[in-house]
Order: structure tokens, then sequence, then C-alpha cells
């Protein structure tokens, strides 16, 4: 299977809207593709199919965290009152434990700007 073939499965997976054919990043922008690869390892327990071990994160952006029904949210969690935004996004993917201390994300984080910046550019695909 192609790259570009793998990559229309994880979009299409993934519920995204995006074109890959003509997609390109540009130099400042953020890499799409490698947000949708990267996001991969959140799909160990992450669905925008609301069917996964963690909670569906279609549409977080600029919502309150822990706000979405059906999902059991830690009680750390739930008392944080963020709202996803891009700071808090940032802090939680680069090391979600400093964040929000006692959450039930394991997640490490990822240590690259560029990944962050690339994962957090493809959450906000989700709508």
């Amino acid at each position: 299977m192609s790259y570009r073939t793998r990559l229309r499965v994880v979009l299409v997976i993934a519920g995204s809207l995006v074109s890959v054919p003509g997609m390109r990043s540009q130099a400042a922008a953020p890499d799409l593709e490698r947000g949708a690869l990267l996001f991969q390892t959140c799909t160990a327990c992450h669905s925008v199919l609301g069917d996964g071990v963690g909670p569906d994160l279609r549409g977080i952006y600029g919502k309150k965290a822990a706000a979405r029904t059906g999902f059991n949210y830690s009680a750390a969690l739930k008392s944080s009152d963020i709202v996803w935004d891009e700071a808090n996004l940032r802090a939680f993917v680069t090391d979600p434990q400093a964040l929000v201390k006692g959450t039930a994300m394991t997640f490490p984080g990822y240590p690259a700007q560029s990944d962050i910046d690339a994962v957090i550019a493809y959450l906000k695909t989700f709508k």
C-alpha cells in the first residue's frame, strides 16, 4: 500500500475531510500529513467515532475539558476547569500529567515542537 493510500485511510478513519491529493505543507504551516501519522499513536485509546478507550476527540478544540457526555473522565480532569485552546492543547500533548496532575491520560507526550504543531493542527480538523 502506498504512502498516499495509507494516509487516505488514516484520514477517512479519523473522520477528517482534508483533501489529501492537493495538500502541500507551507514552510511555516504545521504539517497535517505528519499530524495524521502522529495521531495514529493517539488511536490506541482515542477514536473520533466515540468507541475508543479514551474520549472522542472530534470537535474538542475550544471546548471545556471533560464536558462530553458518555465518558467517565478522571476527577482531576473534571475539576481542572480548562478549555482546549491552543495553549492547553500544547501543554497537554507535551506532558498531560504536568498540566492536569492525576489525569488518567498516560501518554508520555510529544517532545518535538514540530510534532506538537502537527498534531494540534490535525486535531483542529476534527469538526
